[in-house]
């Protein structure tokens, strides 16, 4: 009883440290703006903050907009991301560990440096207010991702790649049969990565996108405010509770294939 004391109680405290911002939005969300700061609990459930955050940022829209991106980027950059990785793994050739060292040092350079100069390239190529900066960064692939599923691939024993060759298949054929349906967990988890980086990303959808275009953080992060200018915080609260529904459900849902592959090893029979 003693142990499990032990090891519980800082479990259940941390839990609730971490818990205690979530607690907060919900509460605020559910106020009147008079009562905002003066009160810990509401004195009556506003439930119309939550029709007023949808009203004023025209969440479906911008939330549509988001979707489409965040999706977009996400599943072009699994897929360009599984290629790369599998042929780290599983193939040879010169310079190989080179590249790869290469693809691990990009992850230590800063947005912030390419800020500048992917601006000033997408202005010059007339690519602002348009998804194509997306579609380009998705086609080149992400270092993380990359590194995640080589690393995942590399685990596959090579025997399943001769028996593959010796019924005749190629390394495409061998990709798309064999390591991509058995790469649940690698997938699910750069797809939660990617999509989460454009959905909650601010500075490049307000430098490249055109307010019809934009997104649903860009419009939320001005839309909260009554007729004079003020911000309406308690409202604010309740679109932040909106905002951050689709990205649990997202989650819920790549969850069941991280824990499917690892039940069954990253390997079906």
């Amino acid at each position: 009883m003693t142990r499990a004391a032990v090891r519980y109680v800082p479990v259940s405290f941390f839990a609730v440290v971490f818990a205690l911002p979530i607690f907060w939005v919900l509460v605020t969300s559910l106020k009147r703006q008079s009562e905002f700061g003066s009160s810990l609990f509401p004195t009556q459930l506003e439930w119309p903050n939550y029709q007023l955050a949808v009203v004023l940022a025209d969440f479906m829209h911008f939330a549509l907009n988001s979707l489409v991106l965040s999706g977009s980027y996400a599943t072009i950059v699994v897929i360009v991301s599984a290629l790369v990785g599998y042929g780290f793994a599983r193939h040879r050739g010169p310079g190989r560990n080179q590249l790869f060292g290469l693809v691990l040092a990009l992850l230590i350079v800063p947005t912030f440096v390419q800020f500048v100069p992917q601006f000033v390239l997408f202005a010059r190529l007339g690519l602002t207010n348009s998804y194509w900066p997306w579609i380009l960064w998705a086609l080149g692939g992400s270092p993380f991702a990359i590194f995640l599923f080589r690393q995942f691939f590399a685990t596959f024993p090579r025997e399943l790649d001769d028996a593959a060759e010796v019924d005749g298949a190629g390394p495409l054929r061998i990709f798309l049969q064999i390591y991509l349906p058995n790469a649940g967990p690698a997938i699910a988890a750069s797809a939660i990565f990617m999509f989460l980086w454009v959905w909650g990303d601010y500075l490049y959808p307000a430098l490249l996108l055109h307010q019809d275009n934009t997104t649903l953080a860009v419009r939320m992060a001005n839309a909260y405010v009554d007729p004079h200018g003020n911000p309406l915080q308690t409202v604010t609260m309740a679109g932040v509770v909106l905002y951050v529904m689709p990205l649990i459900l997202f989650f819920a849902f790549a969850q069941r294939f991280i824990v499917r592959g690892i039940v069954t090893t990253g390997l079906k029979g």
